[in-house]
């Protein structure tokens, strides 16, 4: 990996957040924020949540301010200096197309007949964001096809994202445009801030994030992952032909893998030199 600079893009719920269930290690997110402090380091924070929710995640958990954010699921990026948050509305233009003119309303008005949707909050939804919640009683691959049926006949390219909210324990249905993914929003960003392959790092934990961690870009999965994450993640990304660009983290001992420091165990393993220069540095 070239080592002048690295744009590390990372997930934040059960990534660099220790709000999973596993034990977080001491001192990582200090680690994690000494690292990003280096000036040859650009941090992108790429999530699910609304920009007021990544501002209050930060705050509340001590973690760097990013110098770009993909929120809402990549369906908005900020680019952060001095204290703003300005939107990249070229990033807007570019998935716009895949909706073919139509509206957020427009969309929720063709999706109406499916009666099983619930509509989130107003403050889950955006302009190229239609958000929904299922009961996990509900065959979720049958409405979700149903869902597609009606947006092709409508000439809607989209990507219907499914998560689950363990806490509240239900369903989370997103309708994007089919490019506003975290795969394309980083693959934007790379283009945009002119880094090449081996200069960016991502790293995830969960089920939305396979996309990226199963693609050529250089990928750490946290330790915390769920087994079957991983397992997925494994075997996507040898049938994808980027098994090398996958790193697991691993715990052999007082958690790691997990969280922030699995992190830091992902960008050691693809940027050594970077790491260790930034560690002769620490102790000079």
């Amino acid at each position: 990996m070239s080592q002048a600079k690295v744009l590390l893009c990372t997930d934040m719920d059960r990534t660099i957040i220790p709000n999973g269930f596993q034990p977080e290690p001491a001192d990582a997110r200090k680690q994690f924020s000494d690292f990003c402090e280096r000036d040859e380091v650009k941090l992108a924070y790429v999530t699910g949540r609304h920009v007021s929710l990544v501002k209050r995640a930060i705050k509340n958990y001590a973690l760097p301010v990013p110098d770009f954010a993909i929120t809402d699921v990549g369906t908005k990026i900020y680019q952060i200096g001095k204290g703003s948050w300005q939107q990249m509305a070229d990033w807007e233009a570019e998935i716009d197309k895949d909706w073919n003119g139509k509206t957020h309303a427009q969309l929720k008005h063709i999706l109406r007949p499916i009666k099983e949707l619930r509509l989130q909050e107003s403050s889950k939804q955006n302009t190229h964001k239609l958000s929904y919640y299922l009961p996990l009683y509900l065959d979720k691959d049958t409405i979700i096809a149903r869902i597609e049926a009606f947006l092709k006949d409508a000439n809607v390219a989209a990507s219907i994202l499914w998560s689950v909210d363990e806490p509240k324990n239900i369903g989370l249905l997103d309708v994007l445009p089919e490019h506003a993914t975290k795969l394309h929003a980083i693959e934007f960003l790379q283009r945009k801030l002119d880094y090449q392959l081996d200069e960016v790092i991502f790293a995830g934990d969960s089920g939305n994030d396979l996309p990226v961690l199963t693609s050529q870009i250089p990928s750490v999965l946290v330790d915390n992952a769920s087994a079957e994450i991983k397992q997925a993640a494994v075997e996507l990304s040898k049938h994808n032909g980027h098994a090398e660009a996958l790193f697991l983290a691993k715990s052999h001992r007082d958690n790691e893998g997990n969280y922030a420091a699995g992190v830091l165990q992902g960008v050691a393993h693809f940027a050594p030199h970077f790491v260790m220069q930034t560690n002769k540095e620490a102790s000079s």
